[in-house]
């Protein structure tokens, strides 16, 4: 099986996101990593972009997908059985929920869709419970699209911010593999 794992900017959970692309190593399950551009070139106080690219590369011993053009393939080879965004900002969110294709990340997802294949989000963002709750609503509307469960993680400072649970991509993608929603998708 051959898995598409996107990365997007939520800087802050690219540890939890090794973790993961680990597990998937482990499990002897072929991973292609997709970056976005920020995800790719920007270090920040959570660690340098030079070292996260590395590590990914060691971990799946793959070449990380970076451009649009590479991520268009993906539609007409069928690359992927099935692709996860994770994180999931909400600025890629909102793009996808409104059919804007402008970066290899929506690229990637757009090509993957078309062959009605299953695609995991797991969201990470400030806004998802104010700008971005209609696009979690038209996402959460579209056929194979599977979320990974969220919760918010600081109400006091971030009251409109949802953070997926990183420990259950895992078992959102085997889910989403049988085409079935993990629940509940919302938690406290």
């Amino acid at each position: 099986m051959t898995v598409g794992y996107a990365v997007c900017g939520s800087f802050c959970t690219h540890k939890k996101t090794l973790e993961i692309l680990k597990k998937f190593a482990d499990s002897q399950i072929d991973v292609t990593p997709v970056l976005s551009e920020n995800s790719y070139r920007i270090s920040t106080r959570f660690g340098k972009a030079g070292d996260f690219v590395r590590d990914i590369e060691n971990i799946t011993k793959q070449k990380i997908i970076t451009s649009i053009e590479e991520s268009e393939a993906i539609g007409p080879e069928q690359k992927f059985k099935i692709m996860i965004i994770a994180p999931c900002t909400g600025n890629t969110l909102a793009k996808l929920a409104n059919g804007i294709t402008d970066n290899c990340v929506t690229m990637a997802a757009k090509a993957h869709l078309r062959n009605q294949k299953p695609l995991v989000i797991g969201l990470c963002t400030n806004d998802a419970l104010s700008s971005n709750l209609a696009n979690i609503g038209v996402m959460m509307n579209k056929k194979n699209v599977f979320f990974v469960p969220m919760y918010q993680d600081d109400t006091d400072s971030k009251p409109s911010s949802l953070v997926c649970d990183m420990d259950l991509v895992m078992k959102t993608f085997e889910m989403a593999l049988q085409r079935k929603q993990i629940q509940p998708v919302l938690f406290g």
